[in-house]
Parts: C-alpha cells; sequence; structure tokens
C-alpha cells in the first residue's frame, strides 16, 4: 500500500523528492525468491549464503605442462650437468589411476592434472629437453603424434623447490568456507563459482520486469517518416534502457495516443508480465495530459481498503514537478508515471524508478553513488527558490561542469553529461568554485 494512501489527499501539496521517494520505497517490496539455473540467475540477488561443499582445487594438481618430480633428483641440475630421469608415463587432467614417482623417476604431467604419489614438485616443460636429447624446448609434442614421449628419458636444467608449481588442494576455497553472500549480485565470476563448487541451481530474487509505455499523438516510431508537428519517441527508448542498465528486465511498448481508454487497456494488457510500470508524458496540467484520466479507473474493481490507484502529485524539483505514484490491478503492481520531457523523464528515472526496481531486486544499496565537486564554470549558476535542482554534468578528478542549459528538452546535453548536479531548494545560486553534490551516473 502507498503510504501516502495513509495521509489526508492535499492536492496543493508540494511533496519534497525525499518525501515522494519515500513513499515509492515504502510501497515497494522485493519479488519473492525462486530457484534458477546458474545462467538464468545472471543478474539476480542472492537470497542465501553459499557454502563451499568441497575444497578448490579437491587435490593437489599442477599448474604447467611439465614433469612430476622429487626435488632431491634435480637439485643441483644445469644446462651443462642435467639431472636425467626416466619418464614412467603420463599424468592427464582427469587422470584418476596415478602413477607412482620413485627415486630417479618423472611422470610427464599436463596442467590441472593431480600431483602423482611420490612427486614433490613441478618442472615446466621448457627447463627440459622434453625428451628429444638435446637443448631446452618449447613445449610438448602432441601425445596422438609422438605417443613416446611419455617413457625413455628427460633431461632437467634447472632445480625446482618442494611445492613449485603446484596448486595446492584447497589453496583457492576450502571445505566450509563461505563463498557467496546473501545480497550478492549474481554475475560472471560468480556463477563460475557457483558451478566450481558443483551448484547446479541457486536461490535468487528474479530480476524484476519493468514495462515502459510512452504516450503522445506526437509521437513516431524512429525509421519512420515525420509529418508536421510530430516527433521521434525517445522516452521509451531512453527508459527502457535505463531500466534494463538498473537490472532489469524491461518491456519497451510503442508510443500510446492521447486518448484514455486507449491508454487504459494498453495498461492493463500488460499487467500479466509487469513487476513495475513505468509511463511517460501524460502527468501535467494540460487537455491532452490523459494519463491522470486513464489511470484513475485502470483495475478499478479491484481496489480495496489495502490500497490502489495513483496519486498525481507535484514536487519541489526542477526538472520534474509532475509525478504519479501508486499500484493498479489485481496485484497491486507500482506504477510510476513520468513527466513526458526528455530530461525531466530520464532525471525521475533516476531518482525514483531506479531505487524502485533496485529494491524489487532485492538490494539493500539501491542509489546511485555520489560524490563531492568543485563546480567549474563562467559565471554562478541560478536555482529556482523553493525547488531542488537538477544539472546535467560532466564529472571528473573531483571538479564538475554544467552540460548544456536547465531547460528539459535538452537531450543531446544529457547525452554528453555523466553526473547530476544537485543544488538544493535554500540555493538561488551557485558560484564557480563552491562544492557541490553529484550523482555518478556512469
Amino acid at each position: 500500500m502507498s503510504a501516502a494512501a495513509s495521509r489526508p489527499a492535499d492536492r496543493d501539496h508540494l511533496w519534497s523528492v525525499d518525501e515522494h521517494l519515500e513513499d515509492v520505497l515504502a510501497t515497494v517490496r522485493p519479488l519473492e525468491p525462486i530457484e534458477l539455473q546458474l545462467l538464468d540467475a545472471q543478474g539476480c540477488v542472492l537470497v542465501d549464503d553459499v557454502t563451499v561443499p568441497v575444497s578448490l582445487p579437491p587435490f593437489d594438481n599442477s599448474s604447467m605442462d611439465g614433469y612430476a618430480v622429487r626435488v632431491a633428483d634435480v637439485a643441483g641440475a644445469s644446462e651443462e650437468f642435467p639431472a636425467v630421469l626416466t619418464v614412467v608415463g603420463d599424468v592427464a587432467a582427469g587422470a584418476a589411476d596415478l602413477l607412482q614417482v620413485g627415486p630417479g623417476q618423472a611422470a610427464r604431467i599436463m596442467t590441472g592434472a593431480p600431483l602423482p604419489p611420490g612427486a614433490e614438485a613441478v618442472v615446466p616443460v621448457e627447463w627440459t629437453d622434453g625428451g628429444l636429447g638435446g637443448g631446452p624446448v618449447s613445449g610438448m609434442p602432441a601425445r596422438s603424434v609422438a605417443p613416446e614421449g611419455a617413457t625413455g628419458q628427460v633431461r632437467v636444467h634447472r632445480p625446482a623447490e618442494a611445492r613449485a608449481h603446484v596448486r595446492a588442494q584447497g589453496s583457492d576455497v576450502k571445505a566450509g568456507d563461505l563463498a557467496l553472500e546473501a545480497g550478492t549480485v549474481i554475475g560472471a565470476p560468480q556463477i563460475a563459482l557457483l558451478a566450481a563448487i558443483g551448484r547446479g541451481t541457486v536461490r535468487v530474487r528474479p530480476r524484476p520486469r519493468v514495462v515502459v509505455l510512452s504516450t503522445g499523438s506526437e509521437l513516431v516510431q524512429p525509421d519512420e517518416d515525420l509529418a508536421a508537428g510530430q516527433i521521434y519517441d525517445s522516452n521509451s527508448f531512453a527508459l527502457t534502457a535505463a531500466a534494463r542498465d538498473a537490472g532489469a528486465i524491461a518491456y519497451r511498448v510503442g508510443a500510446v495516443a492521447d486518448d484514455a481508454d486507449t491508454l487504459r487497456s494498453a495498461i492493463e494488457d500488460q499487467l500479466l508480465r509487469a513487476d513495475l510500470v513505468v509511463t511517460t508524458g501524460g502527468v501535467s496540467v494540460g487537455a491532452y495530459d490523459v494519463v491522470k484520466e486513464a489511470l484513475t479507473s485502470v483495475g478499478d474493481e479491484d481496489e480495496d481498503e489495502a490500497g490502489g490507484g495513483v496519486e498525481f502529485r507535484k514536487l519541489a524539483m526542477q526538472p520534474g514537478k509532475p509525478q504519479g505514484f501508486g499500484v493498479i490491478g489485481r496485484d497491486h503492481t507500482p506504477l510510476l508515471a513520468l513527466p513526458g520531457n526528455p530530461v525531466s523523464s530520464y532525471v525521475s528515472f533516476e531518482l525514483f524508478v531506479r531505487p524502485a526496481i533496485r529494491t524489487l531486486m532485492g538490494l539493500t544499496d539501491v542509489h546511485r553513488p555520489r560524490a563531492r565537486a568543485v563546480l567549474e564554470a563562467d559565471k554562478a549558476l541560478t536555482s529556482p527558490a523553493g525547488r531542488r535542482q537538477f544539472l546535467r554534468g560532466k564529472y571528473a578528478d573531483g571538479t564538475v561542469t554544467t552540460v548544456g542549459g536547465a531547460e528539459s528538452h535538452l537531450i543531446a546535453a544529457l547525452a554528453h553529461a555523466d553526473a547530476l548536479i544537485v543544488v538544493p531548494e535554500d540555493d538561488t545560486s551557485v558560484e564557480p568554485g563552491a562544492e557541490v553534490e553529484v550523482i555518478l551516473l556512469g
């Protein structure tokens, strides 16, 4: 239930950024855990601690292609006076029946193969003649080409210390160790570790499914011809990409015309595959801003005392003053209605939608990182009184410069920004050289 549902409606109330965000995060709950195959769990958040059932590596093994030897047999070896050892056979990776290496003997061994009984170290093949009777070699011939390499003699040209080029059992992780903590985002390295310790499935919170709809009869799909008064739909592409960047499985719905019934039907059709719905446009006070009209009755038959419906608000921020938030449908799916201007839409996503997505994932740190930076500018920045302003910026080495102006339609400036400069509500001017807070977008 939206926290706003417990407060009396006040159409004139000017919400702060923090109040609106608090209401969103108080309503959104992490998705229920499910068991997934490893590759299906990529990008998901681990629910339980995972301990190591078997040590890695599970046995002592060679880190080089070479020869398994006894240390005493190669002591003092050099190219002029090599140690000559009898080769008793091969030890390949995956070998189960291991050879015994006795005094004066060596076993040809491959990377990853178990260290055979009696052997104390591995000498790389480059330290030997490879059994060919000449000088040092650069590698071993393939067994299928030269099977005789597994027998005969080998000359070792350098000594080896005990355990040289041996990966010790448990040197990576030991049985009983903590492999991964609950709350870890599963990426490729984590999948590698889980597979290496024998886990084929893992319990995670699934990636949230986010549906993005843009509204406006003026919007045209990219690659189509523009007629008079039309513009290309950029918001739905930007927000879908941003949702994916946040960790969601995002679905983009083509632009919906300014018709309440059409929009209502489009949203209701999407609820089957949505953990979160994001709309952009149609939340202001114009005669054709139909999102408010449409959302007043989406799922009306399912709303009850538990809380339902979308509340539209004015926020003390620039850009992004008009916002909508609530829950809709039988499952009380969260919906965030964002403004239609491109910069307003994107800034609103970063401030409110991204944290909601990260909360659905089960993460505890849901916000972009922030930093302090020195403002580099030719003149003071101005900001409206009582509004928290978010300006596009370029951040580097503790300094930040503005990119473009404050207008909410400047997409080109947004494309070159990697930070948002935060100007607090009480500041109407920020001088060059002042320290400011920045939200890092990259």
